[in-house]
């Protein structure tokens, strides 16, 4: 028998009280994690249709077959250029949304997060007349915050995520265009272009740069950044087996001594900083910022990861099957302009694809659960 070390999370919650047997938490929390990481020994079929990403991994090909033999300009290497900027665009909320929904979670505010973190960094560099950087900093820390906030307010209410980031969402929603216009008296922030340090930092967060022919932007290199540390997180971690714990059984999680408050609180502060990033990366392409922009954008990154492989009810998901998500919906947004197609189109195929991938899903969770 061995004592673990009593942990008190954001929520006032102890991550153990008390002997627990050795080797009991690993237990528990494995069989709680999933697919993700039970699947290491079986038939390759198997371990296949185990994946949560399988789903979309099918239908980016399916899209990807289609606009190249319907788009003539669908295989050059400057749409594929543009095809992987939307899809980064969207990855890069995506990868955060997916761990938070495998934790069992949802985050409305995220979208207009975005415009928060790139107002913040302008309205601050521009008013106090500092390097740019600064109000990059302070927009990290302030995101950072809200994203904390969501989590303990989450914790410390026992309400559901949907309540306590629609409220965020609202306040946001409302403070973007209260402060912008008591601010600047206008609608959009003032230009900070000539401000400096932008040069640096448009770098960041806002360069191109080519790769055999195919200018791509640095948000690619950040969204699959975040894949990677994304995946390191889930399949390499202890914080990776809370995760899909919490997301899987939170009751049983926390019997076994799983910090339940303190990892959901992590998951919305990661969130809020793939916002930060989005945000930069908004400020830093346009020079001002609208401060109505993002409303909307929380769904199509829930989208993007539910396409991806994250089931509604939480547990089961994967960083990568987020990433295909993301790609698939950037395939197919241009897909169809590249095809000419008519764009009012566009949601019907997004409908359709969510309903697919989320049957898809269902049905592959059931063949996991049945290889068990």
């Amino acid at each position: 028998m061995s004592r673990a070390t009593a942990d008190t999370t954001p929520g006032g919650e102890t991550a153990a009280d008390g002997e627990i047997s050795a080797g009991g938490e690993s237990a528990a929390v494995g069989a709680a994690a999933g697919e993700e990481r039970f699947l290491r020994t079986g038939f390759p079929l198997r371990r296949l249709l185990s994946r949560p990403e399988l789903g979309s991994v099918v239908g980016a090909i399916a899209v990807f077959c289609c606009f190249a033999l319907v788009a003539d300009g669908f295989l050059r290497a400057s749409s594929l250029g543009t095809v992987l900027y939307a899809s980064s665009t969207i990855g890069i909320m995506a990868v955060p949304v997916a761990l938070l929904m495998i934790g069992g979670e949802f985050d409305l505010s995220a979208g207009v997060l975005v415009t928060s973190s790139a107002l913040l960094s302008s309205m601050f560099s521009y008013q106090m007349t500092a390097n740019v950087w600064v109000g990059v900093g302070v927009s990290l820390l302030v995101t950072l915050a809200i994203g904390a906030f969501n989590g303990i307010m989450l914790a410390r209410t026992r309400l559901p995520s949907f309540i306590v980031t629609l409220g965020t969402f609202l306040m946001l929603t409302g403070m973007n265009l209260g402060f912008t216009k008591l601010i600047s008296g206008t609608v959009s922030t003032r230009t900070i272009a000539d401000m400096e340090g932008f040069a640096g930092a448009r770098a960041l967060f806002a360069s191109t740069f080519t790769v055999g022919g195919v200018h791509l932007k640095v948000t690619v290199v950040w969204w699959l950044a975040l894949v990677a540390l994304g995946s390191w997180i889930l399949l390499r971690t202890r914080a990776g087996n809370w995760i899909f714990a919490v997301g899987g059984n939170e009751r049983a999680a926390r019997a076994v001594g799983v910090p339940v408050a303190r990892t959901k609180t992590g998951l919305y502060m990661g969130v809020a900083l793939g916002a930060w990033i989005c945000g930069q990366h908004l400020l830093f392409s346009y020079d001002v910022v609208q401060s109505g922009e993002g409303v909307g954008n929380e769904l199509i990154y829930i989208i993007a990861a539910v396409i991806g492989g994250c089931l509604i009810t939480g547990g089961h998901g994967s960083a990568v099957g987020s990433a295909v998500g993301a790609l698939l919906f950037g395939m197919t947004s241009k897909g169809i302009v590249f095809a000419e197609w008519n764009p009012d189109w566009f949601k019907f195929f997004l409908g359709a694809m969510l309903l697919l991938a989320t049957l898809l899903n269902t049905w592959v969770r059931r063949r996991a659960e049945a290889v068990k």
